[in-house]
């Protein structure tokens, strides 16, 4: 029965990693809430693609919002047991450019990659306990960087945000065990239309990486969908670089 499935939200998830998120989550077995801020066509191609899944639309730079898509999500399928926050943003700026790294986007990016996120999993505590009444915790994934765990990334402003969200993650698991656990999955580069042309990164990853490449969309999938499956780990960052923080 549909309404006995569990249901999970990926945010961010029309393209790339989120995508490969949802399509992988509906492969285990879940309903899933599609999400995207501006994508509709792509959101609602996506949630008709799958075998069980609905499309929300919502900007997450503005809490009304947040809330809103929690309460759309919830409403959609009677019932909420994952929240993956895989929506957010980076800015490229040379670590060495502290001019460029403005206030406006330390701000910005802060707001999508760390306060949207903890909202959002305010918003949808309530009904992620309801989850563990059922048999199983609630679950949150957080999409975060390899960044935010080495001093790397697009820019300080943006490796700042993982950090911080890494952090929240921990956080956010101590204090809602046990009836909902908390983890957040870190990618190094993945391969992406938008990291094609990122010609030092990639060869960064084929000469060091001890896997010898990047990631794909669906090996970063594949880790969310471990953290999801387990109904033990907690306060876990699970780097997901291919081996390249080892060298």
């Amino acid at each position: 029965m549909i309404d006995s499935l569990p249901v999970a939200l990926v945010t961010g998830s029309t393209s790339g990693i989120g995508a490969a998120i949802a399509r992988r989550l509906s492969h285990e077995g879940f309903a899933v809430v599609v999400h995207s801020r501006s994508s509709v066509e792509a959101g609602e191609a996506l949630a008709a693609e799958l075998a069980c899944a609905t499309y929300v639309q919502a900007d997450l730079a503005h809490d009304a919002e947040r809330v809103a898509l929690i309460q759309q999500a919830v409403a959609a399928w009677g019932r909420l047991d994952v929240l993956v926050n895989n929506a957010g943003i980076s800015r490229v700026i040379p670590h060495a450019d502290l001019g460029a790294a403005t206030s406006e986007v330390w701000h910005e990016l802060h707001e999508l990659n760390v306060v949207a996120p903890f909202h959002l999993v305010a918003q949808a505590a309530p009904a992620l306990r309801e989850a563990a009444r059922r048999g199983r915790p609630g679950c949150v994934v957080n999409v975060s960087s390899h960044a935010g765990v080495r001093p790397k990334g697009a820019s300080i402003p943006y490796a700042a945000s993982k950090a911080a969200l890494n952090h929240v993650t921990r956080l956010l698991a101590l204090s809602l065990a046990p009836d909902i656990r908390v983890n957040a999955v870190a990618p190094g580069l993945v391969d992406t239309p938008l990291t094609a042309e990122w010609t030092q990164a990639q060869t960064l990853w084929r000469e060091r990486s001890p896997m010898r490449r990047a990631a794909s969309p669906e090996d970063i999938a594949q880790a969310v969908a471990l953290l999801v499956a387990s109904d033990y780990l907690a306060g876990e960052i699970l780097l997901s670089d291919g081996g390249l923080n080892l060298t």
